[in-house]
Parts: C-alpha cells; structure tokens; sequence
C-alpha cells in the first residue's frame, strides 16, 4: 500500500460485503478515538462496540497499528476531497489561498468527533512509520497547494518558505481550537484570522468571504468591478464585498448558457440524472458548512439552516432527477391514416430570480429542474443574501455539469432586469413581493418569455372548536414565527372559532413566551435576526400601526437591543389579539413574526373571510372531522393548502399560489411543464388524398 491509498473501506460506491464490514469497522474505531482516545482503543474493545469478535477485527487489520493506520487514512482522504471542493470552486489566485485556508479550518475539521479524532493521530504519528507516512501525504499535499497558490503573489525563491510559514500558522491555529474544544461554528472566524494575518504579509487585501469574481469587470470594460456589501444581519458586520454584474457580463453569461445548452440538452434524460444526483451528493455532504454560511447571510438560527436550507436543495435534486428520466410525450392514435405524438424539449436558456429569505432553497428549487429537462440557467441571486448560492456553481462543476450550463450573476434590481428583458432568455422563474413579480412580467412580455412568479401571502389559518388545541398551537407557530417570520406562505391570520379562543390564546402564550431569540450560531436559538434594518423599520412600523387600529398586542412587538443583540435586527415574536379584517395589519403582507388572531363562529363566515384578501398563496385546516377538513379546503381560494399541519413542503407536490400570489408552479411533477415546450409530431402511414 502506497502513501496515497485509501483503504475499500473508504470507497464510497461498489463494495464488497469485506470492503462494507472493513468501513463499518473503521467508523467505529473513529467514534472510539473521539470518545476514549488512542490508548482505549483496542482491537478488543473496537469488537465490543461493532458487536464483532476480536478476531475479525484482526482479520481485517492484522493489529491495532493496522487498524488506526486504515482510520486515519479515511481521515486523509475526508481532508482531500474538502480541499478537491474548495480548489474547484476557486477562481481568482485569492481564492485559492483561501481555499487551502478553510479546507484545513473547515466547520467539519473542527466537529467535536473528527477533531478529537485527529488529536489522536498527531498524539500517535511519532510513535508509528505507518502514521508518519500519512502525515507527510498529508503535509506534502497542503504545501503544494500553497505553493500553487502562492505562485503568482510572491518571488519564486520565496515560494517555499512562505508556504512552510503558512502551513505551520495553519496547523498551529487548528491544534490551539482543537485543543480549546472550538465549536464548528467558529471555522468562519478563524479562517478570517488567519487569512488577515497572511492578508498583511504579502501586503494585498483579500476579501473576508469567497464569491467567485472570475470574468466580472466594469460596465465599460475597465477598471474595477462595481461591488456592494453582503451583511451578517446579526452582527451588523460585512461579509464580503460582492461583483454586480451589469449589461457586458449578462451578455457574456447568456452567451455561454447558449453555447453550452444544445449539447447539455442532447443528453439522455439518464445521463443528466446522473450528474444531477452528484450535485445532490456534494450538497448533502458539504450541508453544514453551507448552513453556515447560509446562517450568517440570512440572520437564521443554525437550527434551522441545517435541518431545512441545505436539506431542502438536495431533496429537490433528488426528486428532479429522477423526473430527468422520465420526461417524454405521448403517443396519440389518429385512425389507420395516421398517428402522432408530442415531445418535450428544453426552451432554451432561462433565468431564475431568487428570494433573499431562502437564498439556497430558492437556487435549488429554480435549477434543479431547469437542469433536469436540458435547460441552462442564469441565477440571481437577492441581492441582500448573495453568498450561499455563490457556492453552487463549483459544486455544479464538481459534479460534472458542463461549463456555461449553471451560472451565477449577482446584483440588484438593475442586474435582475438586464436578465427579463434580455431576448436570450427564454424564461424567468422569481421568488419575490407581489409588486416586483407584476414588474417583471411587464418586462417579460415585450419578448413574451415563460413565466413562474411565487409571490406573497396573507395566509389564513382556521382552527375550528373540535381541533386538537395543541397541534393547532404547534401549526400556527410553524406558520408564524419560524424563520422570524420571514417566510412566504406564513398564516398571520389565525382565524379561531369562539368557543376554544381563550383557550388556544393560553396555551399559544404560554409557548410564545419561552421561545429563545439569541445568535444566530447558537444551537439553542430559535428565533434569529430579521434580514436588514430597513426592514426591521417595516416591521416595528406594522405593530405600532396595529396597536393604533386598536388591536390588543398580547406578546412580543419589541426590538431586542440586549448584549451581543444591539448590533442586529432582532424582533420579539408578536401575537395581536382583538382583530378586525379591515384593520392593515391584517390586509397587508409584514414579512416578519407577527401573528394575527382573529375570532370566528360558523364554518360559511370562516371561509368567506378566509378568501376576503388579494393573495390566494396558502391556507391551512384544523379540525377533526375529514369531511369538513376536505369540504372547507376546496372552498379555500389558495395554491398550496395543509390540513393539521403547516408549512411542509415536500418536493412531490407542487407550490404557488392563487390571485396575486403568483403564476405557475415549483415542484412536483407539473414542473415539466414550466422548463419545456410541447411539440406535436403527425405522421402519414398512406399516401396524400389531394384535391390538387
């Protein structure tokens, strides 16, 4: 076995049943590094925790050296594809050095299971010719990577020592955290400590996070690129400094999506859903370095951003493609004459505009089925939370989309109408406010491009007397607070039958008052920051408006200013009871945790008031009795309805919504149909009967 062999063990596809017993066995003996250290860990005791013989275990491994030897080479080869990653999506020579930076600070290098791992190895390497081998593999492939980096930044008789000297800091500054017990969370800091030191050595300034700059300059062709500020709506702080893309690169962009279409779209629906079920594999492997980042754009609590954001875009690649191979059109039986059939075909390039409340799922949800059906796209994303999509294009290379089939362009709303009203477009797909969608199609129809807008709500939520008070309690908190409120199918207006009010309103509070507003990187935190301070102003506008319509605020309506919370935009969750559906509070979209409730007493009042709004984007049922659940739900004027829950959505089924909410659909199987063109084929089986 050579230095850079991985163990079967390793192999994550095509093993044997000795190669799946070999890795069931390593794991373990990772968990009992972790857990007791190098010297608990014996042959003996590794058999004891796999329910094994010792035995087998020798079988495998001949000896404990073999054992730690094949362990810690599976850690080598995690630490090789974190920094395959990182090197792929790498454009600019800063890039890379930051790439070889976080590939060894990286939130999973730091995860309290692989670094006590690891502190066992660096305990053991002097002790074993075996380890030591692994640890030049290991510290041969950082300096060159370095080097490679470094190359063009310093003079060529200094490329080694500079390397050396960063290598070092970096190992020095993992083992000081590793040691201090660090938190995954905290890779982010540490890699901008480090990067700031090596930042004021070579005497130029690289940006605090990586978004790819590659083929981005000026509108005019020269100088710098225009740039604008991605803030941590938690701290206040600026994570980068991103490139606005203006009319030469949207050209650019769409010139390469039309180079690249014709031979993406030529392949086999199978051949796509190969590639697109890798994109799915690299998402869910890399899910928590991406929650954070997708954590601190957004102001969400990592609770959230790890369970939802990230798991939400691989399911959606999953599900996409595996509709890949499905995608066909249908044979129609015209008589002895003739027959005919349909095709679907891709429509070209198209762009998708995404939301800044969930800037990945958002990415995923518009791409993956875009991609799926032959189509290249063009991603914006909002211009308040552009970072975590900023990831996907390397993460599309890796898995082998070809170049030109995904991109990235960021900017505002000025980038976002260079892409509608560009005729190389041949559809638009946007997440945003009502008015932002109504502009967008009047800009789309001077080229009469396909169009999908998921637009805003006002969603009702009825909780009639013989629900289950508790799951109720359960889905307007779900339909209320989660995501602080930031979400688009949120049913702020609680609409609760008289005779169970009072009680729903004791048991909301009592759950309302305990809920933890905090930092964001705090896994016990469940309410984060709103988005921006704008709006913040928006929000604390509405309550005090609320309370000047004469609504009974019962919780909540605060911004939070404590400690370490000055600096963000924080809102206390905020119930109003005594509401009336004229009042503005009720009519208007707030976007922010403040929740409605409204009182009602017979099922006909329900539904009618429950309609009485310009959106139709969701709605949900409580109640007990099937028939009135499914009777009250197809009377409900909204696209995407629940009943005895709130807010899941899985990608089988479709979403949008009704009226001013929005056109078209996101996901489930209809979606075909908003990424292809119908093409109806008529095929003579006899000769022509011709008048001529």
């Amino acid at each position: 076995m050579n230095d850079t062999t991985i163990p079967a063990g390793g192999a994550p596809n095509g093993r044997s049943a000795d190669a799946n017993r070999r890795l069931q066995l390593i794991e373990v003996t990772l968990a009992s590094l972790a857990e007791v250290g190098a010297q608990g860990t014996t042959l003996a005791h590794i058999a004891s925790q796999a329910g094994v013989s010792a035995g087998l275990v020798a079988h495998y491994f001949t000896d404990k050296e073999g054992l730690l030897e094949a362990a810690f080479r599976v850690l080598l080869a995690k630490h090789r594809e974190q920094l395959r990653w990182r090197l792929t999506a790498a454009g600019e020579t800063s890039d890379r050095l930051k790439a070889c930076v976080e590939a060894c600070l990286s939130p999973e290098g730091l995860r309290a299971s692989d670094s006590r791992a690891w502190l066992a190895f660096w305990s053991l390497v002097h002790q074993s010719a075996p380890l030591a081998r692994i640890q030049r593999v290991y510290q041969r492939r950082m300096l060159s990577s370095l080097r490679a980096a470094l190359r063009p930044l310093v003079p060529a008789e200094e490329l080694v020592e500079r390397a050396a000297s960063i290598a070092a800091l970096l190992e020095g500054t993992w083992l000081q955290a590793a040691l201090a017990g660090a938190a995954s969370s905290e890779s982010t800091v540490l890699c901008d400590r480090v990067l700031r030191h090596v930042t004021a050595s070579l005497g130029e300034r690289l940006p605090p996070s990586r978004v790819p700059a590659s083929r981005v300059v000026s509108a005019d062709g020269a100088g710098e690129p225009e740039r604008m500020p991605s803030y941590n709506p938690a701290t206040g702080e600026v994570l980068a400094w991103v490139p606005v893309a203006g009319p030469m690169q949207i050209d650019e962009a769409v010139a390469r999506a039309r180079a690249a279409q014709p031979a993406w779209a030529a392949l086999t629906g199978t051949e796509r859903a190969r590639v697109l079920r890798r994109v799915s594999d690299i998402l869910r492997q890399r899910n928590d370095e991406l929650a954070l980042i997708e954590m601190r754009d957004t102001g969400k609590p990592i609770q959230e951003t790890r369970v939802v954001d990230i798991v939400s875009g691989v399911e959606c690649f999953e599900y996409f493609a595996a509709m890949a191979t499905g995608a066909s059109g249908e044979h129609i039986d015209l008589g002895p004459a003739a027959f005919g059939y349909t095709r679907r075909e891709a429509l070209g390039v198209v762009a998708g505009i995404g939301a800044w409340n969930y800037p990945m799922q958002s990415a995923c949800w518009k791409s993956a089925p875009a991609l799926a059906f032959g189509n290249a796209m063009i991603f914006k994303p909002a211009e308040l939370t552009p970072l975590s999509a900023a990831e996907l294009p390397a993460i599309m290379r890796a898995a082998g989309v070809p170049d030109g089939v995904f991109q990235v362009v960021q900017g505002g709303t000025d980038t976002g109408r260079l892409l509608v009203q560009h005729p190389g477009i041949a559809k638009v797909s946007l997440t945003g406010a009502v008015e932002t969608g109504k502009a967008v199609m009047a800009d789309a129809a001077s080229t009469l491009k396909h169009l999908t807008l998921e637009l805003g709500g006002k969603s009702p939520l009825l909780i009639f007397s013989d629900a289950q008070i508790d799951q109720a309690v359960s889905g307007a908190l779900l339909g209320n607070f989660y995501s602080a409120g930031e979400v688009c199918s949120n049913a702020t207006r609680v609409f609760v039958h008289r005779s169970i009010k009072d009680e729903f309103l004791r048991r909301l509070l009592a759950r309302v008052a305990v809920m933890k507003i905090g930092d964001p990187a705090d896994p016990a935190t469940q309410v984060g920051s709103l988005i921006s301070e704008e709006h913040l102003r928006k929000v604390m506008s509405y309550i005090e408006r609320g309370q000047a319509e004469g609504a009974r605020l019962l919780i909540g309506g605060k911004r939070v200013t404590e400690g370490a919370l000055e600096r963000g935009f924080y809102v206390t969750p905020t119930v109003f009871d005594q509401c009336h559906d004229d009042m503005s509070i009720v009519r208007e979209e707030i976007f922010g945790p403040v929740m409605m409730v409204l009182e009602f007493d017979d099922e006909e009042e329900a539904i009618r008031r429950a309609n009485a709004t310009q959106f139709g984007l969701s709605a949900g049922v409580f109640t007990q009795d099937l028939n009135r659940a499914h009777r009250v739900i197809e009377k409900l004027q909204a696209g995407s309805c629940w009943i005895n829950h709130y807010n899941i959505c899985p990608m089988e089924l479709p979403f949008g919504g009704y009226k001013h909410s929005g056109i078209g659909r996101e996901n489930g199987r209809i979606t075909m149909e908003y990424y292809t063109q119908l093409k109806s084929v008529y095929v003579a089986k006899g000769n022509i009967d011709s008048p001529y």
